[in-house]
């Protein structure tokens, strides 16, 4: 198993290799306290500490050490208030919405985003999902400034949602498990249509590709949903 810091080097190497000349950040997602203090000493350059499952006081306690740390080192800090529904890392929420007072108390900490549940929900939303609270949202951005928010849960969010969320101050959309989907799809058409059994079809390096392209398009598509096309 890989270090932190081996990790780290890993990915500086591979910035440098591949010329990449955009911003990249090394982030912690959903990160727990001790979890966000052992990346922040490894050297990533952005953490999330998801502080949402413990009682608000201890949140707020952890999440002021935490940027404190973060801003003598220069890196960015994400923080939660009100759990996000669904699994993540064994967190499980029940898609709440954040209280607005309480998202003040976390980001006048000076966190650097702020992730707020406003009934979003990880992984695939039900049948019977409300959607959104705008009201939520409007809430939140009138006491938070101009703090980015953060939308988890972006898989299976209706694309007019989320346009509206982000003209309402979501600056940074999470979409993990429809990126799954995707590489499941064409790993899966590349089984059965035999092609490891071809040649040298079952190396790592060929049975994987498909997936990978497959989630590298589904990114595009959800950088021009997001307007972040040209933006880096």
């Amino acid at each position: 198993m890989c270090g932190y810091k081996t990790v780290v080097g890993m990915v500086k190497g591979m910035i440098e290799e591949l010329n990449i000349t955009v911003p990249v950040a090394l982030h912690l997602d959903h990160g727990t306290y001790d979890g966000a203090v052992a990346c922040i000493k490894a050297g990533f350059s952005s953490v999330m500490f998801d502080g949402s499952s413990l009682p608000l006081e201890e949140n707020i306690e952890k999440t002021k050490i935490l940027v404190d740390a973060c801003n003598v080192l220069g890196i960015s800090l994400e923080a939660e208030v009100g759990s996000i529904g669904g699994e993540e890392d064994g967190v499980i929420g029940q898609g709440e919405c954040a209280d607005p007072q309480e998202c003040k108390m976390v980001n006048d900490l000076g966190v650097t985003m702020l992730a707020a549940g406003i009934g979003n929900i990880h992984g695939a939303y039900p049948e019977n999902w409300a959607g959104l609270s705008f009201e939520t949202l409007e809430g939140i951005r009138a006491v938070t400034g101009h703090t980015p928010l953060v939308l988890h849960g972006g898989t299976g969010i209706p694309a007019e949602q989320v346009k509206k969320a982000i003209s309402m101050g979501v600056a940074k959309v999470n979409v993990n498990t429809e990126c799954q989907w995707a590489f499941q799809k064409a790993t899966r058409e590349y089984i059965e249509a035999g092609k490891d059994l071809e040649g040298k079809g079952f190396d790592p390096r060929k049975l994987l590709a498909p997936g990978a392209a497959a989630i590298k398009e589904t990114v595009k598509e959800k950088m021009e949903l997001f307007g972040s096309v040209g933006k880096a």
